[in-house]
């Protein structure tokens, strides 16, 4: 009975860390008082886990606000120097690597240039290596001040006991032990994730899905992948992977980098953009070179970007017929390029397929924060572990250093 006892105050001890460190974390700055109010628990719970997470370096005071004629109020903040996390974005044409701070400002980052005829998993998994050894280095940190390192990848991603498989068809991944292929990177956990999904989550985060009670995040490059948002972060928000690209939109279509004939990747991927339009563009990558075909003023081009809007509403209207969301939001390096200038035609098509009431009920938007969002979204895996158990987690990463 006294060791249940034990482990029940010691659950709720860090039930309550993970609470406050939740919302301040999201706050930042905020007073004890106003901790108290938005995680209901008591001003002495409060004043006791906070003494315990300034003691561990986890949380500093930056300054005081008045209060309504009282002693002025101390404001927190994350220590920025308490550890860092790494997000990588494993993309068609490159591979970026950044880390960060606790509050999640950028430390170092590192690019490199994918050959897309170089996806093989050790290719990648030598530039993934090189990059973390980058940042670590340009940054000056130390391994044992990394939290974790998350990354996203293309296809399908399965966690069968200790290992991480990666099914990617379009690189021809079969069941990759992708995390296998890393080691050794550092002795800080590693997170692996479908590419979509961490942009979910970063859209869920910081961006334009936040307060949304369900979100759809498209992610639009070479290929084409969505997530499903849902929730509230700390609060069991998820975003879960959908292979949208992969669903039919012209039955005998277009032949798909999966194999399958008429898939939607083939008609709004970037690749498949391109190779619609059928006429040399100036660029050293697919992005630039849509953006060469964005300034074409011919007949070609303009019926290309109508088309690929028409198919994406069709897309976004099926979207919307099976989740019902709140929210549909475009994103990724070649959504954010062209999303602006086909965005009223993928409204309308998707007004003109969708069920009245549930297009009623959503708006379509792009996503905002940029190109590196895929990045940011990894990188919030290993601070979501964090912020979930901080005790834990810093003590196992003092035990593997």
């Amino acid at each position: 009975m006294a060791e249940r006892k034990r482990s029940t105050v010691r659950d709720l001890r860090r039930a309550n860390r993970s609470a406050l460190l939740w919302a301040l974390f999201f706050g930042q700055p905020v007073s004890r008082q106003d901790l108290s109010e938005v995680t209901g628990l008591s001003t002495a719970s409060v004043s006791n886990v906070v003494r315990e997470l300034i003691g561990d370096g986890i949380v500093t005071e930056v300054g005081s606000v008045d209060s309504d004629g009282g002693r002025p109020r101390m404001l927190l903040h994350m220590n920025p120097e308490y550890g860092r996390v790494i997000g990588v974005d494993v993309g068609e044409t490159r591979i970026r690597v950044e880390m960060f701070d606790l509050t999640m400002t950028v430390r170092a980052s590192a690019d490199y240039p994918l050959d897309p005829r170089e996806h093989g998993a050790e290719a990648v998994a030598d530039r993934i290596r090189a990059g973390l050894a980058r940042v670590l280095a340009d940054s000056g940190c130390a391994p044992g001040m990394v939290l974790g390192a998350g990354i996203g990848v293309p296809g399908v991603v399965e966690h069968e006991g200790p290992q991480t498989l990666v099914y990617a068809q379009t690189y021809g991944w079969d069941a990759v032990p992708f995390e296998r292929l890393l080691r050794p990177v550092g002795d800080f956990p590693l997170y692996i994730e479908n590419g979509a999904r961490t942009m979910g989550q970063a859209e869920l985060w910081f961006g334009a899905a936040r307060g949304a009670r369900q979100a759809v995040v498209g992610l639009l490059g070479s290929g084409l992948g969505a997530s499903i948002v849902t929730g509230t972060p700390g609060l069991g928000g998820t975003a879960t992977a959908v292979e949208w690209g992969h669903t039919t939109a012209v039955l005998g279509g277009r032949t798909c980098r999966c194999g399958a004939h008429g898939c939607l990747e083939a008609y709004v991927g970037a690749e498949a953009i391109l190779e619609r339009y059928g006429r040399p563009l100036p660029g050293q990558d697919e992005e630039s070179a849509l953006a060469a075909l964005l300034r074409r003023r011919d007949e070609r081009a303009r019926e290309i970007l109508e088309e690929t809007g028409r198919y994406l509403g069709v897309g976004v209207a099926n979207l919307v017929n099976l989740f019902g969301p709140e929210r549909v939001i475009l994103g990724g390096g070649a959504g954010l390029l062209i999303g602006e200038r086909i965005l009223p035609v993928i409204r309308e098509t998707a007004r003109e397929h969708a069920l009245a009431h549930r297009f009623a009920q959503t708006s379509i938007e792009l996503g905002g924060l940029g190109p590196d969002a895929v990045a940011l979204g990894a990188a919030t895996l290993p601070m979501e572990r964090f912020l979930d158990d901080a005790l834990l987690m810093r003590s196992q990463n003092r035990k593997a250093g």
